[in-house]
């Protein structure tokens, strides 16, 4: 009955010791929810972040800004030679850790650049998107 006993024991702790344990943890870059936000227009940027804005205009940019219970998130693509340029959101979303951003910018067609040079004598453009959301005490993770 000893003998049984130990090669009882012996093969319950040797069950123990083959059964791991899996511990999971999230690194917190999952999305958890697409955040909701408006595209500011000219009119509606707050008077220090349009000062800003445009110290740094010449150059692409990404920045974050906080005024008001509100967090403005802003990517700047910087001098474009010619006008016709337009800025997509393809998302903005909030992590565990974190608010990603993606943005795109999108040129004006070859047939198309050729109009904005003619019709403009200094036909640069800065193009640049505010995005306002509600304040997160978050890091913003621009893509």
């Amino acid at each position: 009955m000893g003998k049984r006993y130990i090669l009882l024991l012996f093969t319950a702790v040797a069950m123990f010791c083959l059964c791991g344990c899996k511990v999971e943890t999230k690194d917190g870059n999952e999305k958890i929810r697409d955040i909701e936000f408006t595209v500011l227009g000219e009119d509606n940027i707050p008077e220090e972040l349009k000062q800003i804005v445009d110290e740094k205009k010449e150059k692409e940019f990404k920045m974050t800004y906080q005024d008001n219970g509100f967090l403005y998130i802003c990517v700047g693509y910087g001098r474009q030679e010619t006008g016709g340029y337009s800025i997509t959101v393809n998302d903005l979303y909030l992590t565990g850790n974190s608010i990603y951003v993606d943005t795109n910018l999108i040129g004006p067609g070859p047939e198309n650049r050729d109009l904005y040079h003619v019709q403009e004598k200094d036909s640069a453009s800065y193009p640049y998107v505010i995005l306002k959301i509600e304040y997160m005490d978050k890091s913003v993770v621009f893509d």
